[in-house]
């Protein structure tokens, strides 16, 4: 399973460290966000070494739809209903001046970068819409309800939001990597002993999901989602980039020839529709068209929606983190790179406060995760997760050992493939 980024990108690659180095910032995690905060490190002359277990933009990035937008699903009208109206601007505020700054790096990066037009729909819901819609407006967005979409199938209507992006994720972190300080293939396992000391340093965690148990509670805030992806040829061009408000429906976006049909998710380690859910889909609606690629993403979710970016718990200093990026990991990448690079630099940057990872933790998602980790934990098997000993699942479709309580996930031998898990099973 490889997905169209991998097939389609040029492999830079960067040397292992092999022997003690100092430095004032260390990045551990060498994805979307890893990368993005080097880089703007980098332009600010701050000292800086990102370690990264396996190979740049090799985890989670490169199984990405790669959509850059403030459109995150009909989020807005909850933001301004749990958050206030002065939040909510924020948070899109934040994630248009990512959009800017992607738009600006792209100028003079070949990685396919296009503007386009996002939408979130719904197929039987027009009040969800017209809610979000108004929830827009009242922010001062140029968002606007559409009807008519150039989907197989009939939809109750649609929030649009103009001048939105989308790009090849691996063209673009081998351009702004390239020159950094990076070592590929250089794991943190645990910041003690001889594996990462440190008197006065920075330390920013972009691992996907915080392996840190001990500060936090990440392992309470953070559950994971599976979701899959075929790549098809001769099938529909939508002019755009599609997202249903339902967590079971469907995503649609063109990359030159092929559409990008997403779907079939479900909680990491939980039944569900997987690639033959689209397959289905694909020989109903387009059935003249040919499946070139298939691949499957995971996701952090938070308790409410937004990502966790900040210092890593209110009880660290100069440790930091950025996770639960809700399906938005590009934009919220940059985000987290923006926010990061001004804590660091000692700056207050104005987004700070909304995506805080010490806001409050009482959110019905809460008892949910606690429920599923207790069920985990429970649950008699013979393989269980090292990271915090729940009970492994077996995912037939992907041939993996999956955990429902945390997302961490190992092939069929053993070998550790997503975190929070710092290492392989153990035979």
């Amino acid at each position: 399973m490889e997905s169209l980024w991998e097939r389609t990108a040029p492999r830079a690659g960067f040397a292992p460290l092999r022997q003690d180095a100092k430095t004032d910032v260390l990045i551990i995690g060498g994805g979307m966000a890893g990368v993005l905060c080097a880089y703007m490190l980098h332009q600010h002359g701050v000292p800086y070494l990102l370690a990264e277990a396996e190979t740049v933009g090799g985890g989670i990035t490169k199984n990405t739809t790669a959509k850059i937008t403030s459109q995150h699903g009909l989020l807005y009208d909850k933001l301004v209903r749990e958050f206030g109206a002065e939040k909510a601007w924020l948070y899109r505020e934040a994630n248009e001046a990512a959009l800017g700054r992607y738009r600006e790096l792209c100028r003079n990066i070949e990685c396919g970068f296009e503007e386009k037009d996002a939408y979130v729909y719904s197929r039987n819901d027009r009040r969800k819409i017209e809610r979000e819609a108004a929830a827009l407006e009242k922010l001062g967005a140029p968002a606007e309800f559409a009807e008519n979409l150039p989907l197989p199938f009939s939809t109750a209507g649609a929030v649009r939001y103009p001048k939105q992006a989308q790009f090849h994720p691996l063209k673009f972190i081998a351009a702004v990597s390239e020159g950094l300080h990076i070592h590929e293939h250089t794991a943190v396992r645990e910041l003690a002993g001889r594996t990462a000391i440190t008197d006065s340093g920075k330390i920013i965690v972009a691992t996907h999901f915080p392996f840190l148990n001990k500060h936090g509670s990440y392992f309470l805030k953070l559950y994971q989602h599976r979701s899959y992806v075929i790549a098809l040829e001769n099938a529909a061009d939508t002019a755009g980039m599609y997202v249903d408000e339902s967590p079971a429906g469907m995503s649609f976006r063109n990359c030159g020839n092929l559409l990008l049909l997403g779907g079939g998710g479900h909680r990491t380690g939980k039944k569900g529709g997987s690639w033959q859910e689209l397959r289905d889909f694909a020989g109903r609606h387009y059935p003249r068209a040919a499946e070139k690629f298939c691949w499957a993403a995971q996701d952090c979710m938070t308790l409410d929606g937004v990502p966790y970016i900040g210092p890593y718990s209110s009880s660290t200093e100069n440790l930091y983190a950025a996770a639960g990026f809700n399906k938005w990991g590009m934009t919220s990448s940059m985000v987290s790179a923006m926010i990061l690079c001004d804590l660091v630099l000692g700056k207050r940057s104005p987004y700070a406060g909304v995506f805080s990872p010490s806001r409050t933790m009482l959110r019905p998602q809460l008892a949910i995760n606690a429920l599923e980790a207790a069920a985990g934990l429970l649950t008699p098997s013979a393989k269980r997760c090292p990271h915090m000993g729940c009970a492994l699942k077996w995912n037939p479709r992907e041939h993996t050992w999956d955990c429902p309580c945390h997302g961490s996930r190992f092939t069929e031998d053993g070998k550790l493939i997503d975190n929070p898990a710092s290492g392989d099973l153990k035979r």
